[in-house]
């Protein structure tokens, strides 16, 4: 099975033909355990979400906030690894049918395997990866292994981006529709 990029493209171009922005949700993978953010993803979909977010559950989150942070401290304790995120991913995506990125720092990616988790996730039915961390100039190896297994790779910028800064993180980042992009 090959990841599902398109679904995410055809997702935010709907939304946008409908003169709307798209309904993204966060949701910490793992938390309150497997089964019950399986669930709440599922429940996120059944209230209006178009595209979900799992969150790869990280040591030291500390960007992310308090409520996130608490997150994953509870979901590490509760022994979540990646392949519960996996699990998390292909049951959410079977029942939903919704595209489903996960967000996580590139460190778990890297010590996993890059192969291997691309083709994981490709596997589980996931659209791609956000990566909050991982420099465009330092993604050659993700986003070569993310093409070949039709996964979208969303990065990162500061609200403070230059326009040229922002032009090279968009080259490298997966396409998205142009009904999705904004004039000129």
């Amino acid at each position: 099975m090959s990841g599902n990029r398109e679904l995410l493209s055809t997702t935010l171009a709907k939304a946008a033909s409908e003169d709307r922005a798209a309904l993204i949700a966060y949701l910490p993978g793992g938390f309150p355990t497997v089964d019950g953010g399986i669930a709440a993803v599922k429940a996120a979909v059944a209230g209006g979400a178009d595209v979900i977010e799992v969150g790869l559950p990280h040591s030291d989150p500390v960007l992310d906030g308090p409520v996130i942070q608490t997150a994953d401290d509870i979901a590490l304790r509760g022994g979540v690894r990646i392949a519960d995120i996996m699990r998390t991913v292909r049951e959410a995506y079977e029942a939903t049918g919704a595209p489903i990125l996960v967000m996580t720092y590139w460190n778990p990616i890297d010590r996993y395997g890059v192969e291997r988790f691309t083709a994981e996730l490709a596997e589980a039915g996931g659209a791609g990866c956000i990566l909050p961390d991982l420099p465009v100039q330092e993604s050659a190896l993700w986003r070569e292994h993310a093409e070949k297994h039709s996964l979208a790779t969303v990065f990162v910028v500061a609200p403070s981006s230059k326009d040229a800064r922002l032009a090279e993180i968009t080259a490298a980042g997966s396409p998205v529709p142009a009904s999705c992009t904004p004039p000129p």
